[in-house]
Formats: C-alpha cells, structure tokens, sequence
C-alpha cells in the first residue's frame, strides 16, 4: 500500500514540475508574467478590406486571452506585442484554357495570402524576443465558380486563424 502512495507522490512530482507554467494550448509562460500588451496591428499592405485591422487585432487579442491566463493592459505588459499586416495579395494559381481562340484563358483558381510581420518582446528573459517575424498563410479558391468577395470573410477567417496560432507559438509557446 505505501509503495503505491510512493509511486503516486513520484508520478506527481515528476509531471507538474517544470520551470514555467504549462496549459494545454502549448503555453509556456513563467510564473512571474503576469501581463500582456498588444498593439494595435495596421493595415500597411494597401489591400484588402476596409475593417481587417480591426478584426485582426480583436481576433489575436481574444485568442492571447483564451489561451492564457495573462492580463491584458494597453501598453508596457511583461509580454508585448506588436506588428502590421504587410500583406493581401490575390493571385491565379490554375490557369485554364478558355478552348476559343477568341477568349483569353482564364485562372481556374485563386490564391488569397496574407502576411504579417510581428515583433515581440518578453521583458522577463530577452532570448525570446524577436524582431519584424514574418507570418503568412494562404488558401486557395476556384475562380470559374465563385468570386473573391464571395468567399473572402470565410478566407481572411481561416487565414488568420492559422496566422495567431504560428504567432501564438512563436511567442508564447515558444516552439
């Protein structure tokens, strides 16, 4: 009986010891960082809609909430934040024979790519910060059957979804 006691309180002991503060989300944040402040991200591509700055920034925002347990203060948090979206760039990526040689061919689908360049500071222990990271991701749309402004909100959604997330892990979760 006390051997298995023994073998529990190691079990415990091995498992919940570590040098920060570990969650399920893959956040590795020291116990001493309490903060954490995002800047507002600009829209410094020239594309794109009108409000994605706004969305962008609430999104990255509410995701650093979710996934932390760190307080979030306009400016000067223990973890700070900040960067521009550089990039909305639409492209062809399939381009299909029209058949007529009347017709011009035409792009059977389209690439929508965002990029973001991030700066992050962590006033605790400087050897993860980093400087103008570049973040980008795309996904592709059939350009014979709908249009951009169709399918752009659900886009720009998945995009930056997996954009937070490679920030989320850089930063905090420090992979």
């Amino acid at each position: 009986m006390t051997f298995r006691i023994i073998l529990i309180f190691m079990f415990v002991a091995v498992f919940t010891s570590s040098c920060g503060v570990y969650s399920f989300t893959g956040a590795s944040i020291a116990p001493n960082i309490k903060t954490m402040s995002i800047q507002y991200f600009y829209n410094d591509s020239g594309n794109g809609p009108p409000n994605l700055q706004q969305t962008f920034t609430e999104e990255i925002r509410d995701y650093y909430q979710q996934n932390t347990s760190l307080e979030l203060v306009d400016s000067n948090g223990d973890l700070q934040l900040e960067g521009s979206i550089t990039g909305y760039r639409v492209q062809p990526i399939a381009v299909t024979a029209s058949g007529n040689p009347n017709l011009a061919d035409a792009a059977g689908a389209q690439r929508l790519t965002i990029t973001v360049k991030v700066s992050y500071v962590n006033t605790k222990d400087e050897v993860f910060n980093f400087d103008n990271k570049s973040f980008s991701f795309y996904e592709d749309f059939d350009a014979t059957s709908t249009t951009l402004t169709a399918v752009e909100d659900q886009l720009i959604e998945t995009i930056t979804d997996q954009i937070i997330l490679d920030i989320f892990n850089a930063s905090v979760a420090n992979w």
